[in-house]
């Protein structure tokens, strides 16, 4: 994806920011002009024990990954999230088609090394067996979990930490004139797509209700973080050339809380109170003794995560990670929708009537009228125009998605069968 440039020279990085600089650093880094085409994606898998399924990997044997994985995994970056979940970001291709091919072969080589030490991965939106644990103690997890306790949102942010699973779908900026109705997009699409996706019914050994526990973790935690970016999304699609996507980027980073900050020791240290960054950077309140900086604001950006950030590009952060015979038509299906000006224009009809139905996406799937009636239309609209190399996969999840199923509820009817142990080592061996 095209990284937008930065105003601030590093010798500026220490000098202290006004309100009005933070508005302008946001505004900037939020859209970067560019052509609409290439895709990146990323995936998230829960790290499994092969020999000990129930247990959370140590962080003695999970910190080696990223090296020894890092000639297996070909051109994608490795990391590790905080309960150990693998996470695999491959660069941005040409179009869907390359970028899902190139993931797919790293992704089985990554695998391949994993088994040399006795790991496995498991691709589900959250972990259906073990408790959220937080295994990675690198100082921005460690404060990010004790912000998160501090100000009352403890439960959910050790799910999203610790037990959940994303795919992200990095997609251009495209060229400003389009940037009101491209944003919007996204966002409309957002429930229909969740509600498709949806994988991650169980959670430490239960059922929890919901298709997705993953998105339902995210609505648990402060809005102003989390929640769609206001002013995103117009209530008429008429209306979608008036927004200036990049202005509600810039109000939404400095009403946003901040989580943590960096000490003159060179620590890490969680805001344990709700102090948004615009009350730091106009003085109101002193974190830490001073005020923010250039690179304070930089690190406050990389907390936010709504679910659709924006990064100089779009990164669609809603869709449930699944098993590895449905996430490629998913990768498909968002990209078409958002990129073909055919299917973009005809998906924005269909999606009207779930775009504002987060929570009953997350809850409820495709056993809502209005989600179903969404998804099956748009899995139609993408089936007409998705490259031929994806057309047999998109075709077999609008089966799923006629049927009114999600691949979570094929998790959940394995789980039904097996229990959740047997189901989730079904799943490191799909």
């Amino acid at each position: 994806m095209t990284v937008p440039p930065v105003a601030v020279d590093v010798a500026d990085q220490a000098e202290p920011l006004s309100v009005d600089d933070a508005y302008a650093r946001s505004h900037q880094a939020a859209l970067t002009p560019s052509a609409i085409g290439p895709v990146g994606l990323e995936i998230e898998t829960h790290l499994v024990d092969l020999d000990a399924v129930a247990d959370r990997v140590s962080w003695d044997r999970v910190k080696r990954l990223p090296v020894a994985l890092g000639a297996a995994a070909g051109r994608c970056a490795v990391t590790l999230e905080p309960g150990g979940q693998l996470e695999l970001s491959g660069p941005p291709e040409s179009d869907i088609v390359a970028t899902v091919a190139e993931l797919r072969r790293d992704e089985q080589r990554a695998r391949q090394a994993l088994a040399e030490f006795r790991l496995g991965v498991a691709h589900a939106g959250a972990d259906p067996l073990r408790p959220p644990r937080r295994v990675n103690p690198r100082p921005r997890y460690r404060a990010m979990e004790q912000h998160y306790a501090a100000t009352g949102r403890g439960a959910p942010g050790a799910v999203m930490m610790n037990s959940t699973a994303a795919m992200q779908v990095n997609l251009e900026a495209g060229p400003p004139g389009g940037w009101p109705e491209r944003v919007a997009r996204a966002h409309r699409l957002g429930p229909t797509l969740l509600a498709i996706s949806a994988s991650s019914p169980w959670l430490r050994g239960r059922d929890t209700g919901w298709k997705s526990a993953r998105q339902r973790a995210w609505a648990g935690l402060d809005a102003r973080t989390c929640g769609p970016v206001p002013g995103c999304v117009a209530p008429d699609p008429a209306a979608d050339g008036t927004l200036d996507p990049a202005t509600a980027w810039a109000r939404f980073a400095l009403g946003a809380p901040v989580t943590f900050i960096r000490t003159c020791d060179d620590d890490i240290a969680a805001v344990g109170t709700s102090v948004r960054f615009e009350q730091w950077a106009s003085g109101e309140v002193r974190l830490g003794g001073r005020g923010p900086t250039a690179a304070d604001l930089d690190v406050h950006l990389t907390t936010l995560f709504p679910p659709v950030r924006l990064r100089g590009y779009l990164e669609l952060r809603y869709l449930d990670m699944t098993a590895p015979r449905w996430w490629p038509a998913i990768a498909a299906v968002a990209t078409t929708l958002m990129d073909d000006p055919v299917a973009a224009d005809r998906a924005i009809e269909a999606t009207e009537p779930a775009a504002w139905l987060w929570t009953e996406a997350a809850r409820d799937g495709l056993r809502n009228a209005a989600l179903a009636q969404s998804a099956r239309r748009c899995l139609a609209i993408a089936a007409e125009r998705v490259p031929d190399e994806l057309a047999a996969a998109v075709g077999e999840l609008a089966e799923l998605v006629d049927s009114g199923r999600c691949p979570g509820d094929l998790l959940a009817e394995r789980i039904a069968e097996t229990g959740p142990h047997a189901a989730f080592e079904e799943l490191t061996h799909a």
